[in-house]
Order: structure tokens, then C-alpha cells, then sequence
């Protein structure tokens, strides 16, 4: 709400909060991985000593972005850190585009994403070209995915150096479903990618080794799974492209090990002396890397969601065989989801629609006796089930 009548108020309140940054903006944007790769590159440009704005709650629409500004900017509307490092919408990116010209674009991939807002990658594709022209220094791209390669093959020469990542052919075929080759029609042709500026080669457990012309070194992720290392590959990349001279592998491990959880992502919450891993899906990538990254069959589950997922039958696509049963099911569509588990067998012990006694009733399950209590959410009911739970720090109270 800030950014909205702030906006209103000076519909040129964000160009000129970044118009004197010494290393202007960049742009990171895509289907999935957006929040925790902006998180990872500013950590890494951090470490480097770098000063840098960014919109650390995810906050990727332009009034999410200009209430981000609102807090920090000083009296003369003008931002004093070095870079603004700026998670954005893929539909807004245009539009954000005209107003905080970036020099530099991150794009991470382009999956299947929400159906209701995008319809098909193609689209996505368009609103993603449409604001990486803008870029004049720097296209880092996904190097694994053949719709990012071929939209940096349709703009070259708009000015942009293009850089890539990608992971190493083989570690990609054994990962999981929408990042194993087989599984993901959004995957380039297998190769060895010698252009890569940063590679992944392995992964094991939460630490993944990554190369950068050449040198390999070892660096900790926020949670397991190899979406995680891609992400940490990505954030490597636009450093890499960013610093020149002054990239120093050291401070990226560093800055990856400072690193916390981006909110919902693989993050685990501390209630009551038990750990509680919160999982966020939106789409069926999100949602399946998520669960092939699961022990299998956790002990205690609880899903919720709402209406900020208006059609869930995408769902029905998804391969839940390593959940055996949910212990609570919550939201406006808890029912539609009920049915869903009904069709694989998978028994839901009770559906509470209303929040706060779904999570009662899920808190008052005896501590589990092996892993971590497990919630898989939709992003409006993570914000809920954070402040229900006293994590409020996306509303700037500790």
C-alpha cells in the first residue's frame, strides 16, 4: 500500500531513486528461483564490499518495489548504495524497465508457470525479451534452457555482453523431475558448455561445487536441492560479469555461507522447540522439485492452499509419491486438494479450511520422531502461516 500511493503521489519516484547509483540496476527475473537468486547475488556483492539496494522480501511488483525504496531512500528520493540488485515480475519487468533502465539482466529459466497469469512459456518469453533489450552491459542466461538461448541468440546485438551458467550434463541427467533433461522439454540438448561462465559440476547434500574458468571451489546452499546450486551458479554469474577485476571466489563461498533461507524457500522455522521446514510452490516445477527433494514420506505434513492458486488442477500433473499421507489440509481449495490426494491413494487425516486451528491442530502433533515437521504452501498462505506463527519480519517488526 506505500508503494501504491507513493506511486500515485510521483509516478517518478523510482528513476529517480536509482538514477545517481554508481553501478546502477540489474534485473533478475524468470519462472522460478527469482527471490533466492537475488538474495545469493546480493550476499555475494556484499561480501565483496559492495553496497547494495534490493527487495529482499520478494516484493517484485512496482509498488512492492517502491514501498522497498520508501524505507531506505533519504529525503532527496535518491538511493546511496552502489547497485540496486531488483527481483521483478516477469510481466511487470517491461514496465519496470522503462522507468529503472537496467543495465544488466538476470534470468534464471522459463518453466510452466501460474496458468491463470501467463497461459504458456512463449508469452513469458516475450515479456522477458521485451525488457532484456534494455540491458546494455550485461545478459546472464541460463545456459541449459533452449527458450533463453535462443532469446539471447534474437537480440544480440543490443549492446549486452551475454553471459551463461549451466550445470555439467551428467550431474543434470541424474537430478530430479523438471531439472532432469528427460523431464523438463525446456532443457537445451545435452553438451559441454566451454562458453559457461560458471558451471556446476557436483552436488552433495547442501554443498555444491562450482567452476569458474576452471578453478572449482565448494560453496554452501540454503537448502538441498540442485534448483538450489543452479540458483547459486546464476547469482556467481552476474558477480562474475559485475566485478570484473574484482571477483574473488572466496567471497562468493562467504557470502553463500552467510546466507539464510529466503522466506518459505526451504526455510526452516523454530516453534515450540521443533523444526518446521516450510516448502512455497506456485507452479509445477516449484512444487516438484520441492518434493523430489523430500525424504521419503515425511513423517508429519500439513498443505495449505488458497486463492492465490485459482486453479489448482495443475496439481494433478504432479508426482506426490513421496508424500503417504497429509496429516492437515488447509485453505479455500483444501477440498479440491483432498480430492487430488483421493486420486493417489494418499490419506488425508483432516481438513481444516480455516488457518489458524489447521495449524493448532498441526502444532499439537507429538514431535516427530525422525526429520522435521514438513509444510508445503502456496506464497499467500507462507505470508499467513509466517505471521500466525510470530515471524514478522515482512511487516518490518522483529
Amino acid at each position: 500500500m506505500p508503494g501504491r500511493v507513493l506511486l500515485a503521489l510521483n509516478p517518478r519516484f523510482l528513476s529517480r531513486a536509482v538514477e545517481r547509483m554508481p553501478l546502477g540496476v540489474v534485473f533478475v527475473s524468470g519462472s522460478n528461483g527469482k527471490s533466492t537468486t537475488t538474495h545469493m547475488l546480493v550476499s555475494i556483492l556484499r561480501a565483496h564490499g559492495v553496497s547494495v539496494f534490493s527487495n529482499p522480501t520478494g516484493a517484485n511488483l512496482p509498488q512492492g518495489i517502491a514501498s522497498a525504496m520508501l524505507a531506505s531512500v533519504p529525503l532527496d528520493g535518491r538511493l546511496r548504495e552502489d547497485v540496486a540488485v531488483l527481483e521483478v515480475d516477469e510481466a511487470f519487468g517491461p514496465r519496470l524497465a522503462q522507468q529503472l533502465a537496467p543495465h544488466s539482466v538476470l534470468l534464471v529459466n522459463l518453466q510452466v508457470d501460474q496458468l491463470n497469469r501467463f497461459y504458456e512459456p512463449a508469452r513469458v518469453a516475450g515479456m522477458l525479451e521485451q525488457f532484456a533489450r534494455v540491458a546494455t552491459r550485461h545478459l546472464v542466461i541460463n545456459g541449459d534452457d533452449h527458450n533463453l538461448v535462443a532469446l539471447a541468440e534474437r537480440i544480440a546485438g543490443s549492446g549486452a555482453e551475454r553471459w551463461e551458467f549451466a550445470v555439467d550434463p551428467a550431474l543434470l541427467d541424474a537430478g530430479p523431475a523438471w531439472l532432469a533433461r528427460g523431464d523438463n522439454p525446456a532443457l537445451a540438448e545435452a553438451g559441454v558448455r566451454k562458453d559457461s561462465a560458471v558451471t556446476v559440476e557436483s552436488l552433495e547434500g547442501r554443498t555444491a561445487a562450482l567452476s569458474v574458468g576452471g578453478a572449482r571451489f565448494p560453496v554452501s546452499l540454503p537448502a538441498r536441492g540442485l534448483h538450489y546450486a543452479v540458483d547459486a551458479a546464476a547469482a556467481t554469474a552476474m558477480a562474475r560479469a559485475l566485478l570484473g577485476d574484482r571477483f574473488d571466489s572466496e567471497a562468493v563461498a562467504s557470502g553463500l555461507a552467510a546466507m539464510e533461507p529466503v522466506y518459505g524457500r526451504g526455510e526452516v522455522l523454530h516453534v515450540n522447540g521443533e523444526d518446521i521446514e516450510l516448502l512455497t510452490m506456485k507452479n509445477p516445477p516449484s512444487l516438484q522439485v520441492n518434493l523430489d527433494y523430500l525424504e521419503p514420506h515425511p513423517e508429519q505434513v500439513f498443505v495449505a492452499v488458497d486463492e492465490g492458486t485459482p486453479d489448482p488442477s495443475w496439481i494433478y500433473g504432479s508426482d506426490l509419491s513421496r508424500l503417504d499421507h497429509v496429516d492437515v489440509l488447509t485453505g479455500t481449495k483444501a477440498w479440491q486438494l483432498a480430492t487430488r490426494f483421493a486420486y493417489d491413494e494418499i490419506p488425508v487425516h483432516r481438513v481444516i479450511p480455516e488457518l489458524a486451528p489447521a495449524l493448532d491442530a498441526f502444532l499439537a502433533l507429538p514431535k516427530p520422531s525422525r526429520g522435521v515437521k514438513t509444510m508445503i504452501v502456496n506464497y499467500e498462505q507462507m505470508m499467513l502461516v509466517r505471521k500466525q506463527l510470530g515471524f514478522l519480519e515482512l511487516e518490518g517488526r522483529p
